[in-house]
C-alpha cells in the first residue's frame, strides 16, 4: 500500500535517511514487535516505536497504573491512574500515531503463553524488571527462532543486548546462565531508579528493532552495552557465544519455556528440567 501525503510528511525525516528511505519505511509499516512490560522501559521504546510508524505493535502487561510508576513511565499520565497499563499505553501510542496498529495483552506473560504471544512476531522487546521474565522470554525467543533486545535497569545504571537466531552470538543466558536466588539482587522498588535512565535504554531498545526492522547499521549482537549515568559512560562489551549454553549452545537442555517464577522460589531450577 502506497504512503498518503500525509504519512510521506510524518515519516518524512526517516525517508531522508538513506539507511531507511522509502522501502525501509514501508518495512516498518509492514513489521510486527511485540513489547513485554509497559513500565520504564516499554514505555519510552512503545512511544518511539509508534512515531516510527511501526505498523503492528503489542503490548504485554498485567499491571495498572500507580503514582511511583510516572517518575519515569512516560506513556502514562496522572489521568491514567488506576487504568491498566496496557490501555493506556495503547491510548498515548494512537495518540501519538493513529497509523498504528496496538494489541494490548492484560496478561501475566508465563510459560504456558508465551510462545502464543510472540508467535505472530517480527521482533521482541524485552522491557521487564525480574530476571524470572528475562529468562522466560530468553528461553522463549531462541527457542522460536525470534529476535529480540534485553535491557535492564537500575539506579544509575543501564545495559542492553540483541539476540538474533542463526548468528554466532550470544543468547542472554549465555551471559548470564541461571536467574539468581530470591532477594539477591535489588529490584528498582527496593534501590530505585532515577527516571531518565528508563528513557535512555528504552529508546536504546526502540533503536535496535528499527535498526533489525530496516536492515540499517549493526545491532548489538555480540556485545553487551553497558551505561553508568553517574560517570556519563558507555561501554561495549564483546560476549561470545557459549557452546555448552543449556538453550542455544550444541547440546541443549532446555526444550520448552520454563516456571523460572516457581524455579526462583526454589533457589534454583531442578536438575534436568525440560
Amino acid at each position: 500500500m502506497a504512503f498518503t501525503n500525509d504519512q510521506l510528511e510524518r515519516y518524512s525525516r526517516h525517508i531522508l535517511l538513506q539507511e531507511v528511505g522509502v522501502k525501509g519505511q514501508k518495512k516498518l509499516q509492514d513489521a510486527k514487535v511485540l513489547i513485554i512490560g509497559a513500565g520504564g522501559l516499554g514505555s519510552p521504546c512503545s512511544l518511539y516505536l509508534a512515531a516510527a510508524g511501526v505498523g503492528t505493535i503489542g503490548i504485554a502487561d498485567a499491571d495498572e497504573v500507580d503514582l511511583s510508576n510516572l517518575q519515569r513511565q512516560i506513556v502514562h499520565t496522572t489521568p491514567d491512574l488506576g487504568k491498566a497499563k496496557v490501555l493506556s499505553a495503547k491510548e498515548t501510542m494512537q495518540a501519538v500515531n493513529p497509523d498504528v496498529r496496538v494489541n494490548p495483552y492484560r496478561t501475566f506473560v508465563a510459560a504456558n503463553n508465551i510462545l502464543d504471544l510472540i508467535a505472530d512476531y517480527d521482533f521482541v522487546i524485552d522491557a521487564t524488571d525480574n530476571f524470572p521474565a528475562k529468562f522466560l522470554i530468553n528461553d522463549a525467543c531462541v527457542l522460536a527462532a525470534k529476535p529480540f533486545s534485553h535491557a535492564g535497569i537500575i539506579r544509575f545504571q543501564g545495559q542492553l543486548m540483541t539476540y538474533v537466531p542463526g548468528q554466532d552470538a550470544p543468547c542472554y543466558r549465555c551471559v548470564f546462565q541461571d536467574p539468581p536466588p530470591p532477594d539477591a539482587v535489588p529490584t528498582c522498588r527496593q534501590a530505585g531508579i532515577i527516571g531518565a535512565m528508563a528513557g535512555v535504554i528504552g529508546s536504546l531498545q526502540a533503536l535496535e528493532a528499527v535498526k533489525y526492522i530496516t536492515g540499517a547499521g549493526q545491532l548489538l549482537t555480540g556485545h553487551l552495552l553497558t551505561y553508568d549515568a553517574l560517570k556519563m559512560a558507555f561501554r561495549k562489551i564483546k560476549i561470545p557465544r557459549r557452546k555448552t549454553c543449556a538453550v542455544c549452545g550444541e547440546h541443549p537442555s532446555i526444550l520448552r519455556p520454563f516456571d523460572y517464577e516457581q524455579a526462583c522460589c526454589d533457589l534454583k531450577p531442578p536438575e534436568g528440567r525440560p
